[in-house]
């Protein structure tokens, strides 16, 4: 099982917890621009693994990889954000299945629900609370 927490949640997790760090599986497209989750304060960056690959949206049969190339182990607190909760939700699940234990989905993730004109970023998720955040 893997617990959604909250966005403000994550961000204060990863910026008192040397050992937590937040992995944003969306695509490069997204990164670009949408933007990014802005954890300088924290003196950390957001680690950019893709759970499923632009232009065919396949996942990424190296994510588990992918993951301890960018030196996390199973003794971190792992917090996965994707658009809007559900890829990191299934990278989170991977994640636990491969050993990591402490992995948390961040619910909403960094846009959220739509609002009523199909607008995201707005009504909730990391940008919606307020978080840092950069254009890509």
């Amino acid at each position: 099982m893997v617990d959604n927490v909250p966005p403000t949640q994550a961000f204060e997790a990863i910026k008192t917890d040397a050992a937590a760090h937040l992995v944003d599986v969306r695509t490069s497209a997204e990164w670009t621009f949408i933007g990014l989750p802005d954890l300088s304060g924290a003196n950390k960056q957001p680690l950019t693994i893709s759970w499923q690959v632009y232009p065919t949206m396949q996942v990424n049969q190296a994510f588990i990889d992918d993951m301890r190339k960018a030196g996390l182990t199973p003794d971190h607190h792992i917090y996965f954000l994707c658009r809007s909760g559900g890829r990191s939700m299934a990278a989170a699940q991977a994640a636990r299945a491969a050993g990591f234990t402490h992995v948390y989905n961040v619910a909403d993730g960094f846009e959220g629900n739509p609002e009523p004109h199909g607008h995201r970023g707005t009504t909730s998720g990391w940008k919606a609370e307020g978080l840092p955040w950069r254009q890509g």
